[in-house]
């Protein structure tokens, strides 16, 4: 199984069992070269372990939300993948797979507690999502992601917790919260995918997207039909 996340400042490749049991995991930083790097750090991480993409069983994907460029670029990678090599893929929202490694590092009470994920929106604002984490680390969303303005502080509901990436003027505590999880994000997404897999099955790819908390450029709505263009543009 193969899991990647490219919607932080630091992307992610992951190899495990069919468990969700690390085997060799790689972190770079993203940048802007998602598109150029994604592919040659699957193939080393897939090297360092021995084995091919024909070896692959499953794809997991991190949904974001975070830089548009680089979730376009993963989930496409993805797709691109599983669609390729005839096997599942997975979507798990990055949130999600954050608070899940957290809670494994057990620092700061992070299980059975609401934590205010807080991750770069664009240069100036920010996304909010809150996460549930419960019993044994289970994670679920308690909401959908919002987008806040940089003049906005982020609202903590009484008893959470905040855990913020590449954010350096966010609370000391939140910051090392997000170092944490992102040191054992690939685990985490690896883990969380195995489950869905188990639990629900796959991913449909027509209908896997990004958790984008506004549209991209040029999308009117989230839903409807495509509508090819006859001129050359």
């Amino acid at each position: 199984m193969l899991a990647f996340d490219t919607s932080t400042g630091e992307a992610v490749v992951a190899l495990g069992a069919a468990d969700g049991t690390s085997v060799a995991q790689e972190y770079w930083p993203a940048g802007h070269l998602h598109g150029e790097r994604l592919l040659v750090s699957v193939e080393r991480v897939l090297l360092a372990a021995g084995t091919t993409l024909q070896g692959l069983a499953a794809i997991v994907v991190g949904l974001g939300p975070g830089s548009f460029t680089g979730l376009r670029v993963g989930l496409a990678a993805a797709k691109g993948l599983a669609f390729g090599l005839g096997i599942p893929v997975v979507g798990i929202a990055t949130p999600l797979a954050l608070v899940a490694a957290d809670a494994v590092a057990g620092v700061d009470g992070a299980r059975s507690r609401l934590t205010v994920v807080v991750l770069p929106a664009g240069p100036n604002g920010r996304y909010r999502t809150i996460v549930r984490c419960g019993r044994g680390g289970a994670v679920r969303l308690a909401g959908r992601p919002a987008l806040m303005t940089a003049e906005t502080e982020p609202a903590i509901p009484p008893g959470a917790r905040m855990l913020a990436l590449d954010l350096p003027t966010a609370p000391r505590d939140a910051r090392a919260a997000g170092e944490r999880a992102r040191r054992g994000l690939g685990e985490a997404l690896l883990r969380l995918g195995a489950d869905r897999l188990a639990a629900e099955g796959a991913d449909d790819l027509a209908e896997l997207v990004p958790m984008y908390a506004t549209l991209p450029r040029g999308a009117a709505a989230t839903g409807g039909t495509i509508a090819w263009s006859p001129g050359r543009r």
